[in-house]
């Protein structure tokens, strides 16, 4: 198998800095062994003006063979001979995604001790495979390295170039060009190449979605064709494609709601005059909740739709709240939650302070009862509304905490973020946004219903023609309500 990086160089930037990034010295030829061959590093050139880095991994049959146990790829009886004379072992693999994650390991992860300023710096690079395995022809090719930057050349290999009456074989010439990094090019190609084979030479265990969406970091979550990926490079594995899947709409959730943020704080009025970075939204909504809660008194709290537990994180810094219980539905986020509270490192004065655990909203449930206050941030627009009622009741008719607070966008506010387009919702998401009047409407009839009193109170900048980005209502029970529960 053989690949080529090259790169050109400028009069501030010579091309051989490509040596650096990859840790390899283009002086010399070098050689690493690995569990199915020997992997060649060398430089075919190496000039100021240009530099080209080749990786040549020579396989080794009879070890693919021996480590996979003898087995074929299918059932038949000589499948395992198969393997000592199939075309797989010299055409771009899984087999050489894992040379590059072991030859080039620190380029990968973004890492140069000796040049720390070459890491950030997008390069005119220059990628060829002369044979790649595409399970979906040329196009498919495209379909997965264009929308990452890269000017994609796939030029399908024929069978026989003396018999082209018999068409094209399903591998291809690859040339990649674009400016990226070096770090980034080389992600892409070490999820891509198992997933164009659709096959991979080792076994997929579960630490294998670990490996994809560290090296998918910062593109695989926006990825047009991210189902296809992923269910490729972790072997069609029903139950690990599904938690990375999962796993990534949780990453995708949180930038989408970091872009929201951004471009709401963005627009900042025309009169003020003031070089201070604008503080996120997500920030003054949390500081707007915890105030609220200290406002009532409430020392026991539930966050119903913690997701990744931010809410969480902000209330267990303030002692005051001596008990903090996070419900989400999604247990792939309650296991994110507890690892930014780092759950298993408290101590356990403070681990006694939180609980975390699954439930769903729509749905009664006797563990959240007799807590002094619950919050829905950001929760209700997330579900259709025909179950709202579910949830009205599981919450202001069942559990009955003393203080309800719940946020959620101001659909008026849209028009000030410049980028959404008219007519369309904040995040794919969200299955409603309401006026201001609309969820003052739904507040006071939940809070008649259920023997609530409620207030209304902005949360970020309130614009004069169309109200806050975020509205909050605090609901208060009444006085000898709280024994009423439907």
């Amino acid at each position: 198998m053989f690949l080529t990086i090259s790169t050109t160089g400028t009069p501030d930037r010579p091309a051989t800095d490509l040596g650096f990034l990859l840790h390899k010295h283009p002086d010399k030829a070098q050689a690493f062994s690995t569990s199915h061959g020997t992997a060649h590093v060398l430089y075919p050139e190496a000039s100021a003006e240009r530099c080209t880095a080749a990786l040549l991994l020579e396989v080794d049959p009879v070890a693919l063979v021996r480590r996979g146990k003898g087995k074929g790829r299918g059932g038949a009886p000589d499948a395992a001979l198969a393997q000592y004379v199939n075309d797989r072992p010299y055409a771009a693999s899984s087999l050489l995604a894992v040379a590059l994650s072991a030859v080039f390991k620190s380029a990968l992860r973004g890492v140069c001790a000796a040049r720390p300023e070459l890491v950030g710096q997008a390069l005119p690079l220059r990628i060829e495979v002369p044979a790649l395995p595409a399970r979906g022809g040329a196009a498919l090719v495209t379909q997965l390295f264009a929308p990452l930057g890269w000017e994609v050349d796939a030029e399908p290999v024929p069978l026989d170039p003396r018999f082209p009456e018999w068409g094209d074989s399903r591998y291809v010439r690859l040339v990649l060009e674009g400016e990226l990094t070096l770090a980034d090019a080389l992600r892409h190609l070490y999820v891509l190449l198992p997933v164009l084979d659709d096959a991979k030479h080792y076994w997929v265990a579960p630490d294998e979605v670990d490996k994809l969406l560290r090296a998918g970091e910062g593109w695989l979550a926006e990825h047009p064709e991210q189902k296809l990926i992923t269910s490729r490079y972790l072997s069609r594995r029903w139950s690990l494609t599904r938690e990375a899947n999962e796993r990534l709409e949780l990453v995708r959730l949180a930038d989408a709601d970091d872009i929201e943020v951004e471009e709401i704080d963005n627009a900042v009025d025309e009169d003020t005059d003031t070089e201070e970075k604008p503080v996120p939204l997500a920030v003054q909504r949390r500081e707007a909740i915890v105030e609220a809660l200290r406002a009532a008194g409430a020392g026991r709290v539930l966050d119903l739709g913690c997701g990744q537990g931010q809410l969480v994180q902000a209330l267990l810094k303030d002692m005051r709240f001596t008990e903090v219980v996070g419900v989400d539905v999604s247990m792939r986020a309650l296991t994110i939650a507890s690892r930014r509270l780092k759950v298993e490192r408290m101590g356990e004065r403070q681990a006694e302070r939180v609980k975390l655990f699954q439930g769903s909203l729509a749905y009664t449930d006797k563990r959240l009862k007799g807590y002094d206050a619950a919050v829905l941030s950001e929760v209700i627009e997330h579900l259709d509304l025909p179950r709202l009622p579910a949830l009205e009741y599981a919450v202001f008719g069942s559990a009955r905490p003393v203080t309800v607070l719940v946020t959620t966008p101001n659909v008026e506010y849209n028009v000030r973020w410049e980028t959404l387009p008219a007519g369309h919702v904040r995040h794919g998401d969200h299955r409603f946004e309401w006026t201001r009047e609309e969820f003052r409407a739904w507040a006071h009839a939940v809070a008649e219903r259920h023997g609530y009193g409620v207030e209304f109170t902005p949360v970020g900048p309130d614009d004069p023609e169309v109200g806050p980005p975020t509205q909050m209502a605090v609901f208060t029970l009444r006085a000898g309500k709280g024994a009423e529960a439907a």
